[in-house]
């Protein structure tokens, strides 16, 4: 794991070492080891590394022979082995055992086409100095975060937001089509930036810059393509055969690898099959405020005893999240409304003390439809019976039910079309009520804008079952902007690598060719998965429901984090860009128990804590680039 950045000026204006210095040491907490860099007239990269495979020689940047292709990668490439041998019996000479030489040559070989041949965890650069050309490539799933921006001077990438930001001054504008979907989903959506101008590569992409024209291509897209016919045996046997190959594959590594562990499937079947390669510690997080029906460290321990591994675990208290919260925030750089986020932070913290290299259960719930909602289709399936006239009159009548009365949600959902009901496995604050939160008047933007990111995936989607179609939206939004972009901001601010077996290209091809029935059954999610891996757990672990870094966050913010959230409201920039008694209302009726408004409150929190960390950035950018402009966090509408 480590970091990458790189300028890409294209028209003669040359690239100085001090640039790429300033934006690699933003970055030290992703490779604490060393740096390297390349510059060669209007192009340089930058890197910081973590040393995990071939200590002595993964240096990068690294070259070819005559030093006209050039790369840096942050991630692992858990085939490169094989492919090394591939490109040695074709005659290509290598000075190392790393995976990033085995790119630079394949692109030797392939040119961009080496994407095809790539499995693992990856964001990478490529320059060819030959027609000076420059490559951004992102693996599969979106595992690894690559940011770029393109202006006057060119392209700029970086692993990170803030790399972006340390070589000139900038406008702290906010993009308010991302602060809309940052409040209907709780994170930024996978390509964008809540700054304007700040972009993602997408997943499965990857950028050509080529004479200062950018163009983007995908190279890869998920799809479910069901075996029918098949004994259950036959698919528990696929799925387990691809996780015992993935997760020796994870493992390749030349320092300590551990591995969290929860109360869950996941990933107590990645301990149960590591533990057979090498000897692994598991890490788990608990809070003292937590209900024990939700606590996981008891079972985590159990589970790790059971399996014979070493065990290390954590209690957090309230005290211990207000110390450290504008410190998680920063090390997040964008808004993520996931309270979950809290526990991944001081569970990497915990395991950075003894290993390295984590591995991790992300992805499972996504691929094999393990999420609770994943259930609804099932549940909502007599609606689909009834006449159309009769979906307005069953919706009117939820509409005049109280908030919270049994039914009511039931009947709101089942007359409303699937498309329209599910964006992801989070849906914080609706489009009505955002008029509410916003005050109507404070975007421009074009009523339901947010359902332009799941449109065209249903569009394309057509053909599958709604449970199919659930995790095809998961797999493109919740996965990579959620789930994944929390799991590298909070392990890589402890100098962590996180590995994730289960977003394996080979693990998604098998569990895509399941059936919808194997996959939810029994009211059972991931049910062939459970399947498939009982033979290696305790009794009663492969059956346990998901909790998943239970926060009670909830019980914060009743008390001491009330307090913390008023003064941070009453100090933002953004106060009257807000309803200020929508606020108010939902701060008390949550403090009173009156109603439970812990997720907007939470998410609003979370954007809160970020203004005042960008806030801080930017006086510190403008400082250094001696900039008199006094720093407006702003939308073009309150300009």
């Amino acid at each position: 794991m480590c970091g990458i950045c790189g300028i890409f000026r294209g028209h003669g204006n040359p690239v100085s070492m001090d640039e790429l210095q300033k934006m690699t040491d933003t970055m030290i907490h992703r490779g604490p080891d060393e740096s390297g860099f390349m510059v060669d007239g209007d192009v340089g990269l930058g890197f910081r590394r973590l040393s995990i495979v071939d200590l002595e020689h993964g240096h990068q940047p690294m070259t070819n022979e005559n030093r006209t292709v050039w790369v840096v990668c942050n991630g692992e490439i858990y085939n490169y082995k094989s492919l090394r041998n591939q490109l040695m019996r074709r005659g290509h000479i290598f000075t190392s055992n790393t995976d990033t030489e085995v790119i630079v040559h394949l692109y030797e070989e392939y040119g961009i086409e080496l994407v095809h041949h790539l499995r693992g965890m990856f964001a990478i650069a490529i320059v060819d100095l030959n027609i000076r050309e420059l490559f951004l490539v992102r693996d599969h799933f979106g595992i690894k975060p690559l940011y770029f921006s393109q202006g006057s001077d060119g392209l700029r990438f970086a692993s990170e937001l803030r790399s972006l930001l340390t070589t000139s001054p900038w406008d702290f504008s906010v993009d308010e089509q991302a602060l809309w979907d940052y409040f209907t989903l709780q994170y930024v959506p996978t390509s964008g930036s809540l700054i304007r101008g700040m972009q993602k590569v997408p997943p499965a992409h990857y950028i050509r810059y080529h004479h200062g024209v950018l163009s983007m291509t995908q190279y890869w897209a998920p799809k479910y393509q069901p075996v029918y016919d098949k004994p259950e045996s036959y698919y528990t046997d696929a799925v387990a055969d691809a996780l015992e190959r993935s997760v020796r594959r994870h493992l390749q590594a030349d320092v300590r690898v551990g591995s969290f562990l929860s109360s869950g499937v996941d990933s107590s079947t990645i301990v149960a099959l590591a533990k057979q390669t090498r000897p692994l510690t598991t890490f788990s997080v608990g809070f003292e405020d937590a209900d024990a029906q939700f606590d996981e460290l008891v079972i985590a321990r159990r589970t790790a005893e059971a399996l014979g591994v070493e065990h290390k675990s954590t209690v957090i208290s309230s005290s211990d999240i207000i110390n450290r919260l504008p410190t998680m925030m920063d090390s997040l750089e964008e808004p993520l409304g996931d309270p979950s986020a809290l526990a991944l932070y001081f569970l990497s913290e915990l395991a950075s003390r003894d290993v390295t290299v984590v591995l991790s259960g992300e992805g499972s719930d996504e691929i094999f439809a393990g999420y609770p909602i994943y259930h609804e289709p099932k549940s909502l399936a007599m609606f689909k019976y009834l006449p159309q006239w009769s979906n307005p009159l069953l919706r009117n009548l939820a509409n005049m039910m109280p908030h919270g009365v049994k039914g009511r949600s039931f009947l709101l959902r089942g007359t409303t079309p699937l498309e329209r009901r599910f964006l992801g496995n989070i849906h914080v604050f609706h489009e009505e009520t955002k008029d509410i939160l916003f005050q109507k008047h404070a975007f421009g933007l074009a009523p339901d804008a947010t359902y332009r990111l799941t449109d065209p995936i249903y569009q394309q989607t057509a053909m599958y079952d709604d449970i199919t179609r659930m995790q095809m939206v998961d797999l493109h939004t919740w996965l990579p902007g959620d789930i994944l972009f929390k799991a590298d901001k909070m392990t890589m601010a402890h100098s962590l690598e996180l590995r994730v077996p289960f977003l394996d290209v080979d693990v998604f091809d098998v569990a895509s060719s399941v059936p919808v029935e194997y996959r939810v059954r029994d009211n059972q999610g991931k049910y062939v998965l459970r399947q498939a891996v009982k033979q290696w757990l305790p009794d009663g672990i492969w059956s346990r429901p998901k909790l998943g870094f239970p926060v009670p966050y909830r019980k914060w913010l009743r008390e001491s984090m009330h307090d913390i959230l008023r003064d941070a409201f009453q100090s933002s920039k953004f106060r009257h860009f807000f309803s200020e008694q929508y606020v108010d209302m939902m701060l008390s009726q949550h403090r009173s128990g009156t109603r439970d408004y812990g997720r907007e409150l939470w998410t609003l929190l979370a954007f809160l804590m970020w203004e005042q960390a960008f806030q801080a950035r930017w006086q510190t950018s403008a400082t250094a680039h001696q900039t008199t402009t006094t720093p407006v966090l702003t939308t073009a509408q309150l300009n």
